[in-house]
């Protein structure tokens, strides 16, 4: 039997390896400073590498399921070590649109696979913990920026940006092929030890999942759907501010570009602290509270935000959004198993993950849209206060679909507890 923690470093092990797309700005100056391809050319290439996150999330969420985590886990590290290596053959043939193929689709689709394949997992190894589990993997993919920026930056300096690519492509590629080796599904009822018998005491309660759904079974239900725009409206507005923090502090708080860079940094590392946090603390309150709280505290921020000049309670206010948007990715898993349970977790994760895919798109280009007509960001932060509100309300009403099932499923216990009785007798 495999240790659960170890599993757990093998899917942090991936997730801060993939996670360092984040990072891709660290090649924008560079790549235009060789090759005189102007902001937006070389921004694409990270956008094509986001939607084919959430396209290969979506369609090889049923490869997880039916070949296991670590097979999963080996193509994604053949994608995307083999996509950024590759992205070096890009550089020194100064090829654009080869670059889009290799770090943007090939490296897209190993970010997609990479991503669900420990996650769903993870779920799996600890029923007792489902949302720190899962924190602690997607932590991984929100301080993989802080880890490999600061390297990415000395190699580019170093040895030049071709090479950086070769370095990092074989790197992701070791990472990724050892942590993948090691992950494996636990048996069918597995618990850990003791934790049984904590049950069986009453020590313990067990939530039971809402229902073991297949992912064609979960995406016929409004309960997908809830999920599905709770996520999209929590990354549009979360990834529109991390799109515009840096010049959005310089306009509201007077920030020059180093302290904002700066800024933006530490605000990466609440990122991933988020992750954790809020994960774990849905452990204690539950995923329905959970996405609530997220939702009422950014409706009041994001309205707030615009008329805040004073340096101190703007950065804790973003600090807090940061925290928020993190812990959106690392509470949705465990909210999947919840509601669908553990059966094709990996396969339903990749199917909400679209909502990624397309927030990914719609937040900063909507944010850079809305500066652009009318010269500053406070319009579109309250109209993000506005989307969320509409997240409250969706957060609430998933409530009644929950209620529903829960009196549903308490009366076939019921049932079945009296056919057994009758039978008995």
């Amino acid at each position: 039997m495999k240790n659960r923690w170890l599993i757990a470093l093998s899917a942090v092990g991936i997730h801060i390896s993939i996670g360092a797309v984040y990072a891709w700005s660290n090649f924008t100056n560079p790549l235009m400073q060789q090759f005189g391809w102007s902001s937006s050319q070389v921004q694409l290439t990270f956008s094509i590498a986001i939607l084919f996150l959430g396209l290969s999330a979506a369609f090889m969420g049923h490869f997880v399921e039916k070949y296991g985590p670590r097979k999963a886990g080996l193509v994604a590290s053949f994608c995307f070590g083999i996509g950024v290596f590759t992205s070096g053959l890009a550089v020194n043939l100064g090829s654009l649109p080869l670059l889009y193929l290799t770090f943007g689709v090939l490296g897209g689709i190993g970010l997609g696979v990479g991503y669900i394949a420990p996650v769903s997992t993870l779920v799996k190894w600890f029923p007792d913990r489902r949302g720190l589990a899962t924190g602690l993997a997607i932590m991984g993919f929100g301080f993989a920026a802080a880890v490999s920026s600061p390297i990415m930056d000395s190699l580019i300096n170093s040895v030049g940006i071709a090479n950086t690519f070769f370095i990092l492509g074989a790197a992701y590629f070791v990472v990724m092929t050892l942590s993948s080796l090691y992950l494996e599904r636990p048996p069918e009822g597995w618990m850990p030890d003791g934790y049984q018998e904590k049950v069986n005491s009453g020590t313990v309660k067990v939530k039971k999942d809402l229902a073991q759904l297949t992912a064609s079974e979960a995406v016929k239900t409004s309960r997908f759907y809830y999920l599905w725009i709770m996520l999209f409206i929590n990354v549009t507005c979360g990834i529109a501010i991390l799109s515009a923090t840096s010049p959005m502090a310089q306009e509201s708080i007077g920030l020059t570009a180093t302290q904002a860079a700066a800024l933006v940094g530490i605000l990466g590392i609440f990122n991933g602290l988020g992750r954790l946090g809020w994960a774990t603390v849905s452990d204690y309150i539950g995923r329905p509270n959970t996405y609530t709280a997220f939702f009422a505290i950014q409706l009041v921020l994001f309205a707030i935000l615009p008329f805040t000049t004073a340096a101190v309670p703007f950065q804790i206010m973003l600090v807090v959004i940061y925290t928020c948007y993190g812990g959106g990715f690392a509470a949705i898993p465990a909210y999947i198993g919840d509601m669908f349970g553990t059966k094709q977790l990996g396969a339903i994760h990749g199917y909400i993950l679209t909502a990624w895919a397309a927030a990914g798109l719609a937040g900063p280009l909507f944010a850079a849209w809305m500066y652009d007509t009318t010269g500053s960001y406070s319009n579109s932060l309250m109209f993000f206060s506005g989307l969320f509100l509409v997240a409250l309300v969706i957060s609430l009403v998933i409530r009644l679909d929950i209620r529903k099932l829960e009196k549903a499923n308490k009366e076939r216990e019921l049932a079945e507890h009296h056919q057994y009785g009758t039978e008995v007798r």
